[in-house]
C-alpha cells in the first residue's frame, strides 16, 4: 500500500542540539500512529516540519509522493495535512461556532465577511455540523473563553478538520484533561474523525490513552527512532521502557 507520508533521511538542528537525526518513517492509509517519548526527544520537531512550520537541515518529505518539505504551512494544509495544538489556537473571545466559521472561511480561500447573509449562514451551518460530531452543540454559541481546557482542545481538532484532510496530527489531545474525561475525551476525537477516514498521527504522554487508541507506536529518543511497531510490542520494548516510559506498563 502507497503511504500517505513518507520521510526521508530528515534532520534538523538547533545549535548544538539534534531534534531530528535522519528520521525515516512510512504511515499508511488509515492507520492510527502515537509518538511517544520524553520532552525534547523530537516529537514535536517532527510534527513542525511535516506541517510546514520548520524547515528541514535536509530529507524529504512527501505526502501522496508529493514533496512538500519546502512548503508554507497554509500551503501543506491546502494539500491535505492538518493540525492541532497542545495549547489550542483559539480566538477566545468568539464563541466556538465563531471559531469554527472563521476556520470554514479560511479553508475556502475567501475573506471572512458577514455582508452576504448565505455566505454566513453557510459558514454556521458547517461549524455546528463539526461541533455536532464532537457532542458540544450545547457549546456552540458560548464563548471560548467560558469553556473548560478539556472542550477547548476538542474546538481546536475540530477546527482542524474543516479541510477533511489525508493527514491528520494531533499533540496532545488530552493533555489538560483530567484522568477520569481522558477516555471519553478521547472516545469523541476517534468518532468525530471516523467519517473522513484520515490518518492519524498523535503525540501523547499518557501510555493508556496510547495502548487503546493507537494501532501503532513509534517512540523518539533524542531525535531518533528508538521502537516502532505495535503498540503491545512497543511498550513492553526494554530500551523504550528505560528512556521513555520509565517502566510503566
Amino acid at each position: 500500500m502507497k503511504p500517505v507520508l513518507s520521510v526521508r533521511g530528515l534532520d534538523k538542528r538547533f545549535g548544538a542540539v539534534v531534534a531530528a537525526d535522519a528520521l525515516s518513517i512510512d504511515i499508511a492509509p488509515s492507520q492510527k500512529v502515537s509518538l511517544i517519548g520524553a520532552n525534547g526527544a523530537g516529537k514535536t520537531t517532527f510534527v513542525n516540519m511535516v506541517t510546514g512550520y520548520l524547515k528541514p537541515d535536509s530529507g524529504s518529505i512527501e505526502l501522496d509522493g508529493m514533496d512538500i518539505g519546502r512548503r508554507s504551512p497554509r500551503h501543506v494544509a491546502r494539500l491535505g495535512i492538518s493540525r492541532s495544538f497542545q495549547i489550542p489556537q483559539l480566538f477566545i473571545e468568539l464563541t466556538a461556532a465563531e471559531n469554527l466559521a472563521v476556520a470554514v472561511s479560511g479553508a475556502r480561500a475567501q475573506a471572512l465577511s458577514f455582508h452576504s447573509p448565505a455566505e454566513a449562514q453557510g459558514r454556521r451551518d458547517k461549524a455546528l455540523e463539526l461541533l455536532a460530531r464532537f457532542g458540544l452543540t450545547d457549546v456552540a454559541d458560548r464563548p471560548i473563553l467560558e469553556l473548560a481546557g478539556g472542550v477547548r482542545k476538542l474546538v481546536d481538532i475540530a477546527m482542524a478538520l474543516v479541510r477533511r484532510p489525508k493527514l491528520l496530527l494531533l499533540d496532545e489531545p488530552t493533555s489538560g484533561v483530567s484522568a477520569e474525561e481522558k477516555f471519553a475525551t478521547m472516545d469523541r476525537v476517534i468518532h468525530a474523525i471516523a467519517p473522513d477516514a484520515a490518518t492519524i498521527v498523535f503525540v501523547e504522554h499518557d501510555m493508556e490513552i496510547v495502548g487503546r487508541y493507537a494501532d501503532r507506536v513509534v517512540a523518539f529518543y533524542q531525535g531518533r527512532i528508538l521502537a516502532d511497531g505495535n503498540p503491545h510490542d512497543v511498550l513492553k520494548d526494554p530500551e523504550v521502557r528505560r528512556y521513555v516510559t520509565g517502566g510503566a506498563q
